[in-house]
Formats: C-alpha cells, structure tokens, sequence
C-alpha cells in the first residue's frame, strides 16, 4: 500500500526521493509528499494526486537538503486532503512518514492531548510524530526517542523520522510491513520497497519484525525489538532497473501479461532440469513431506484463487487432503489445529498482512510445517517459513496481478508432483508425461497470448456493460473467479463468478440480454454439464462468450461468440485460460479509459488489515 523513501548524503536527495516515489507508485496511493532538512529548517512539500503533482511543488518551492524522507499515501485513518498527507509534522520540528495502522492511536491521541500537543489531521500516523517528539524533547536523541516510541505503538507499520535538531540522522523501523536499507558510498537510504532504490544501489539490508535502525551518511545501527544490537545480513537485489522499466508497453499489466512465457519458463526451470525432486523447497523438504498427513493454504485475493486449483492439483495428483482458506478469516476463527498439516502460505509481495498473520496464527497453534510460495526474495513470509519456493515471476508492478497468478499455479503443481512421487502416487511414466507437459506450457500461454486481436473485439462488447457473469467448472471455476475479479479491478464493471452448476439456484435470475456471460468451457470431462449451463443462460436471452479450446466441438452461434485457446492443455488447462481472462479485462480497461495500473482505492501490496 503506502510507499516510504529515505535518504541521507552528500547531496541533495530530492530528486532521489522524487524517483522513489515514482517507482513505488504501483502500490497505489492517493497523495504524496516529502520533507527535508535544509540549512538546519525543516521544509516539506505535499499534494493530493499523483507524485507529479508533489514534484511540481517541491520545484516550486525549491526544495532541498541532504537529509529526508518521502511518501506516498493510501488512506485509511482520515480522508484523501492535503492535511492527512504525509510526512506528518510534529511541533515544525519533526516529521514522520508511516505505512500501516496504529491500533491504539485513540489512546495515544488522548494521552498526547494531555501533554498539549493538538492536532492537524485525522491520520492515525500524526500520534507517532508527536509521541516521537515527546520523547525527543526529554532526551535529544531521535534514535532513543524512536525506540522507545514504537514499544507504546500496537498495529503494523513502517516509519521513518527525521528532526530539525538532529541533522546528521535519519530513523526507521518496522513492525509488520515491509522495510530495507539501501547502502551507498557515502550515503544510505531505506523505502518499503528495492525498486525505490535501484536506481542507487542494490545492496540491501532487509529489517527484521521490531528493529529500530539509524541511517547515518557514514553507516547504519540496527537494534531488535529488545533493543539489543544486531547485525543484519547484506544482501545483493537481484532486481534490475531495467526490470521494471515500463519499455515500448502502454502499461505494467500488458507488459507483465506478455511476460507470462518467459516467467513460467522460470518457474518451472528447476523441476524440468530434475524432475519431481523435495529439494526444489528447501533442503529440509525431503523430511517435512514425509511427516505430513495433509495441507492447509492460506492466502487472500488473487493468490487465494490459484490455492482453489492448487487444491484440486494436490488431491487428485498427490491423493493428499488439502483445505484452502482466507488468511484474514483464519487467523480470527476458531480452528482445530494438526501439527502433521502443513500450511503453505501464498503471497505475490510476500508481505501481504492478512496472510502474514495467519502464518503467525498457524505457528502459535503448533503448526511447525510451513511452506511460503513467493515472489520476491528475503521478504517477510518466507524469511517466517520453514520451506519456501520462490516463483520467478520478476517484478511485477501493474496491482492487478497476471504473471504472479499463472507462476503460483506453476508452482502450486511442481508441488503436487513432488508430494505424489514422494507418497508413491506417480510412476516414472506418469511423472515423465506431467514433465512434457510442462516444457510444452510456456509455448501454449505465447499461443493463448496471439488470441489478443480477437478478444480485443469482445471487450469492445463488455465496456459498455455494468455488469456481467463468469461461469466455469472443475478446475477452471477458480478462474472464472479470477476473471471476474480482473474485470471489475480495473474497468469497474460490476462481476461476479459462479460454478457453471449453481446457476439454477439463484444468479440465473440476473440475466438478460444486457448481462454478457463469460464461460470457461475447455474439452474437460464437464464439457458437456457446461454446455447444458450455457443453454440456460441462452433460454433467457443472454449473450455467451466462450473460452473454448481447439477440441471442445461447438461452433458460434446467434449469441454464442467463441474464442479457441490452443489444444486443450489437461489438468494445466487453467494457466491457458487465466491469459484471455486477464487480457480480456485489460481491453475493456482500455475501452472504459480507467487508469489500467492503478486502480482507485486499490493497492499493489496490502499491509494493513
């Protein structure tokens, strides 16, 4: 969600900051701003809108200096107005910019009044500020002052402080949402996120839950939640600026769209070179597999849609019981725990709070077998697992998902492969079929992918529509799902997923001729119940638009529009169609002209609850 940036050199770090900001735009934001210190003056620039909009005005005002911090907002704690936009501002002397959400901010804020500090704003951050300046006032020491200010904070968050009487440092720490130091010659710098700071170096530290860090120009010092000392390990980012260059695509989410063939390819690397081998999750995975007796998946949002696929791969492949469950419903229930489950956690970003928290959940029921499925190295929810395998997705910056869904499917079924071998549920001759397949699946997303023209013609259809219908069955309901939630993310066309089977029980009452009915009718062994769903839709008049595949045998009719994806892919059949789904809400984004990348009111990496 929200984006933080800091910097501290020899130079002036606006510009760094500016293009931090820009970079961290695709979690999505609603204001941006930045303060600095300048000749011992604490000076800030703040814009509802875009970050463009906030550079404009920090050119304006000439902004400088060689010490700040910037960000960009998200709102949860008080509307989208200049006044809640951060960096919040203590007394003129101090200013904080946050990610996350303070749980006690209302206590806070009536001890704060107490002690005479009023308040600009309704943000739940302006607590942290004044609280930080309280105790920086007693002491003159900001890093103390922060240190002993985040113990009173219950919430998650990402902060960083910088003071007008303390020119030479800048503080930061994290308590559930994501933060790094990036470390220069001479300078140092933090953010949320190693994209807002590839441009400057890819030597990374990446905090841990409850550390309280210094950034000084000359070095950093890191404290843990006890406020012992620690040494936290560099690591060399592997992301590049060029990987999340935007390149000749109009947007992130078409570039990450045609990207799926080679981030599958990735994906799947390692079991084509070995086969179905534990190893590809870790050294311990031999052991862990062998002890289980069934599986839980927690996620939420898109990533909880491939876990539904996954679900079906894990039963019928590997013949292993398996549940799937919302992180944030999880963690609040009353469950039944079993320590020979394993929990697999699924998560692009691997910061999502919501499913975070429900592995911390799992953990303290006594579930010591866990297994993060993610995307971005060293980040929190594999840094908390015992096993983990990472989807080579690349970045991905567009806050729909695409590539991230079709590589957790890859991975989710290199890990029904490896869990049948190991419980004696595939033979070589089975394993060696599941293996062509696969080398074959890069090949058939690029084909899926050559659909584009004609599915262009259908969005042309839907951006006139308010509402419409997704339908599938089997294997392919999660992404009729996942269709659904594409198109109204990012055209705002109201959509709604069902099983193909559950339309006589209530949705069939919604359609008319002004409802388009998306239906995901692969050559599978349902073919024929999906077929006879589509009748229904067609007795009511409604408009059918099919994601067939070469061999399922219905030609178009008076309003039955098909599209053939290629040959039907099998059990994978559900990377195929995840393509033209994605593209086809894509297109009517285009034709609707809403902000493809940034959705409103949405963010890329939710870490709030």
């Amino acid at each position: 969600m929200c984006g933080i940036v800091g910097a501290i050199a020899q130079r002036n770090i606006v510009p760094i900051l500016i293009e931090g900001l820009k970079r961290l735009e695709y979690r999505g934001y609603d204001s941006a701003g930045a303060a600095v210190l300048n000749q011992g003056r604490l000076e800030r620039a703040r814009r509802v809108g875009r970050v463009a909009e906030m550079e404009s005005q920090a050119a304006a005002q000439h902004l400088s200096g060689n010490l700040g911090i910037g960000h960009t907002r998200w709102a949860t704690h008080g509307g989208v107005t200049e006044y809640n936009a951060h960096p919040i501002v203590s007394c003129d002397e101090l200013a904080v910019v946050h990610n996350g959400i303070i749980e006690n901010h209302e206590e806070q804020r009536e001890r704060l009044k107490a002690l005479g500090y009023s308040f600009e704003s309704q943000t739940d951050t302006e607590v942290i500020a004044h609280l930080i300046h309280h105790y920086f006032s007693q002491s003159n020491d900001l890093f103390d002052a922060t240190r002993r200010s985040v113990r009173e904070l219950t919430g998650a968050f990402a902060i960083g402080v910088v003071a007008q009487n303390s020119p030479d440092v800048i503080c930061c720490a994290r308590m559930g949402c994501p933060l790094l130091i990036g470390l220069g010659d001479g300078e140092n710098f933090f953010a949320s996120d190693v994209s807002a700071l590839i441009k400057e170096t890819r030597r990374i530290v990446y905090l841990d839950e409850g550390d309280v860090a210094a950034v000084r120009s000359d070095g950093v010092t890191i404290v843990d939640r006890l406020g012992n000392p620690v040494q936290r390990a560099e690591r060399l980012s592997e992301v590049s600026a060029d990987a999340i260059d935007l390149g000749p695509y109009q947007h992130y989410m078409q570039k990450e769209i045609h990207e799926q063939p080679r981030a599958v390819s990735d994906t799947l690397e390692g079991i084509i070179a070995a086969g179905a081998d534990p190893e590809l999750f870790g050294a311990d995975a031999a052991g862990v597999f062998r002890e289980i007796d069934s599986i839980l998946i927690l996620a939420a949002g898109t990533s909880y849609y491939a876990s539904l696929v996954g679900k079906q791969w894990l039963e019928s492949i590997a013949r292993i019981p398996c549940a799937v469950e919302l992180g944030h419903e999880y963690r609040y229930r009353d469950s039944i725990p079993n320590p020979r489950q394993l929990i697999v956690t699924l998560s692009q970003s691997g910061e999502t709070l919501d499913t975070m928290e429900a592995l911390k959940r799992a953990k303290e029921l006594g579930h010591d077998q866990t297994l993060s499925i993610c995307n971005v190295q060293e980040s929190a929810i594999p840094r908390a697992s015992k096993l983990v395998f990472y989807t080579r997705a690349g970045a991905e910056i567009g806050v729909a998902s695409t590539k991230a869904f079709t590589t957790q499917l890859a991975a989710l079924f290199i890990l029904a492969l490896v869990l049948a071998k190991q419980r004696g549920q595939l033979d070589a001759a089975a394993e060696q079929a599941h293996l062509q397949a696969l080398r074959l699946l890069p090949g058939s997303v690029q084909h899926a992918l050559n659909l584009e023209p004609q599915i262009k013609v259908w969005a042309e259809h839907f951006s006139a529509k308010e509402h419409a219908l997704f339908l599938g069955r089997g294997l392919h309901y999660p992404i009729a799902l996942e269709g659904a939630l594409k198109l109204k993310e990012i055209s705002y066309i109201h959509a709604e997923a069902y099983p193909a089977g559950e339309l006589k029980h209530g949705p069939l009452a919604l359609v008319d001729s002004n409802m388009p009915v998306v239906v995901i009718a692969p050559n599978d062994a349902l073919l024929e119940k999906v077929k006879s769903n589509m009748q229904e839709v067609r007795a009511r008049g409604g408009q059918l638009y099919v994601f067939a595949d070469q061999d399922s045998h219905f030609g178009e009719t008076e309003g039955v529009h098909v599209i053939r994806t290629p040959r039907h892919a099998g059990v994978l059949s559900p990377v195929i169609h995840a393509v033209p789904v994605q593209l086809l809400a894509y297109h009517a984004a285009l034709q609707k002209g809403t902000d493809v990348d940034k959705p409103r009111n949405l963010a890329k990496s939710v870490t709030v609850e």
